[in-house]
């Protein structure tokens, strides 16, 4: 792939809009037949096309249920099907209408928290009646979140589908709070960017063809992944209605410099990915409304969405961009991806003005987050390598928490910078000298990226380590070697102002896991020092135990998720521990300790297995 920026551009005509019926609607019993909210949809939905067009982009028109009782809807698909090249797709958002909710007798409008018998019923209500106005099933569907069990259903029954809308990037806690807990649709911790889901789990690529789902997921909006990681991700991302939200404007002149700082960002991630990079806008007709949103009028949300189709037309006239609908994508994905090829994004703050610089890291085994402001810390860690079976929706132990369970997340179990006891969830490094300690999340840095084959690497700027009689300067280089699960981290010991002295690097994991800010139950967990079939165990219990082992393997087994966490080395004279937690600080911690002297180097690695 040579620097090839692909976006897709996907409308929806939603003729009862999220929201809007409580808008049009003010003072009124609430009637989402009401003609005047239909009206105004549709006239939204032609506003939509007409800009994309104007600007000689493509569209994928993703077809609503309620807009497949509608003529119109209905006869504009076809008209720019044909003129236009648009596709007509189906969405599985858009549910609610008259004929809906009588059938169902629910106001339920989350496809992914059904019943599977009733997934499986609308699925093949809205895909007959879509063949019924088309003559022809869609290639491609989506929604918020599509859960493994849908998908199977979906691609089982009609095999043509090979495209969907699976996941909105962290949509969890953080997006849930700043919705006064009243947005129940919890799905953190899946991929930023397209990827082919595994059978067993949307979040989770599939390894190999055999886990393969049959379908190219992409996510719904292309978020920032810093501010969207911080904070609310629905105030950030590639969709003008984010940028407004989050007030991230200038009030007097009406202009967002960030809405094309992030665009290109999204641009610049093919340094990282073998020369391809990515962007969506999906939108729904609901946040145009003409009584304004956000407390933006009218005028400045469709100048804003004029202004964001104006530039990726600019884009493609330069010769800079490719427009393509869900399904050439799909194609196109297939026919450039393998499996194993990691995703890998080197993001760096453009809307704060800090130097924070964050890697992300997503493969069939793991999805990882360094964070350069504490030292190369890896900051959050999905163990995909579990392929997590995580059913979703009525009648299932997860109605509405679909995410894909963390061992580390800072910002659920507190990172390094914690309270005045216990410990949060971190992978990262001490070093020790007479009695001082720093830890390297205390050292600030940033990060340079190269490939060499397989293996991605992360090189860090030195930072100079002051102890009281001692300064030691030392690099981090973190490499992740594609289809391995491991993660391998290097301390090299670059100069000391004593050449003679040594100092102690102690590698450590601190992690537990969940999916939300919450404890979860640790008995169960068992922690393992091995060596040679020598073998020490701590079954966890909230005991505070410690073990110690040299030259051994530190590992957990974790049957909540399925997963086993490793930490090794390959120095024969290094320390390893493994830690249990207690019930104020319910983590384990693994680790390995070894002197080291100038111009030294010590290695570990950490890697993920599934557990039986």
């Amino acid at each position: 792939m040579d620097n090839t920026f692909v976006v897709n551009i996907i409308h929806r005509p939603e003729m009862v809009p999220e929201y809007a019926e409580k808008v049009t609607g003010q003072g009124k019993t609430e009637d989402i037949g009401r003609k005047a909210l239909l009206t105004e949809s549709l006239d939204i939905f032609k506003f939509q096309q007409d800009t994309a067009h104007k600007n000689n982009l493509k569209v994928t028109i993703q077809m609503t249920y309620a807009s497949l009782f509608n003529d119109e809807a209905v006869q504009i698909a076809k008209e720019h099907h044909e003129k236009y090249g648009d596709e007509i797709a189906l969405s599985l958002l858009g549910l609610p209408c008259k004929e809906f909710r009588e059938k169902y007798k629910t106001k339920d409008f989350c496809i992914w928290m059904f019943s599977m018998e009733d997934k499986k019923n609308i699925v093949d209500d809205v895909f007959e009646k879509f063949y019924g106005r088309f003559g022809f099933y869609p290639e491609s569907t989506g929604s918020y979140y599509m859960d493994a069990e849908l998908t199977n259903y979906i691609k089982e029954k009609y095999p043509m589908v090979k495209c969907a809308i699976a996941t909105c990037w962290e949509e969890g806690p953080k997006a849930y709070h700043t919705c006064n807990n009243s947005w129940y649709t919890l799905f953190d911790g899946g991929p930023w960017n397209p990827w082919i889901p595994s059978k067993q789990n949307t979040h989770a690529p599939a390894a190999n063809e055999e886990e393969d789902s049959g379908i190219v997921a992409i996510p719904h909006l292309s978020r920032d992944l810093i501010a969207c990681y911080d904070g609310n991700g629905s105030n950030f991302g590639t969709h003008p209605q984010n940028v407004l939200r989050g007030m991230i404007y200038d009030t007097k002149t009406w202009e967002y410099p960030y809405l094309y700082n992030l665009i290109d960002q999204y641009r610049h991630l093919e340094k990282y990915n073998n020369g391809y990079s990515y962007n969506m806008m999906f939108v729904g007709p609901g946040w145009l409304n003409k009584m304004g949103r956000w407390e933006a009028p009218y005028e400045l949300l469709s100048k804003s969405y004029e202004d964001g189709m104006a530039y990726y037309g600019k884009l493609k006239k330069e010769g800079k961009l490719v427009d393509m609908t869900m399904s050439e994508f799909a194609d196109y994905y297939r026919e450039n991806k393998s499996y194993t090829e990691p995703e890998c994004a080197l993001w760096k703050d453009i809307l704060y003005g800090s130097n924070k610089q964050l890697f992300w890291y997503c493969d069939p085994y793991m999805r990882a987050c360094v964070n350069m402001d504490q030292g190369g810390a890896i900051v959050d860690l999905r163990p995909y390598a579990a392929k997590l079976k995580w059913e979703v929706g009525i009648g299932t132990k997860h109605v509405q928490d679909a995410s894909y369970p963390f061992l580390i997340q800072e910002k659920y179990r507190a990172g390094y910078f914690t309270h005045y006891a216990g410990e949060g969830t971190i992978r990262s490094a001490k070093v020790c000298y007479n009695g001082e300690e720093v830890d390297l999340c205390l050292c600030r840095t940033h990060a340079s990226f190269t490939q060499d084959g397989k293996t991605r690497i992360l090189t860090l700027d030195p930072v100079d380590i002051e102890f009281y009689d001692l300064t030691v300067k030392l690099q981090t280089k973190i490499y992740f070697e594609e289809g391995t699960s491991n993660i391998k981290i290097e301390r090299h010991i670059l100069e000391m102002s004593n050449p003679d002295a040594d100092v102690t690097i102690n590698e450590y994991i601190v992690a537990c896991y969940g999916t939300t800010e919450y404890p979860e139950d640790m008995t169960g967990i068992t922690l393992s020092l091995n060596k040679d079939g020598n073998t020490k165990q701590i079954s966890y219990e909230y005991k505070c135990r410690e073990e110690y082992m040299i030259g051994a393997n530190a590992s957990a087994i974790i049957p909540a998720i399925e997963t086993k966490v490793l930490l090794n080395t390959n120095a024969a004279d290094a320390e390893s521990y493994i830690k249990e937690g207690y019930a104020f600080s319910p983590m384990f911690t693994l680790g390995c300790q070894k002197k080291i002297s100038d111009k030294e180097v010590f290695t570990t690695w950490l890697s993920l297995e599934k557990a039986n």
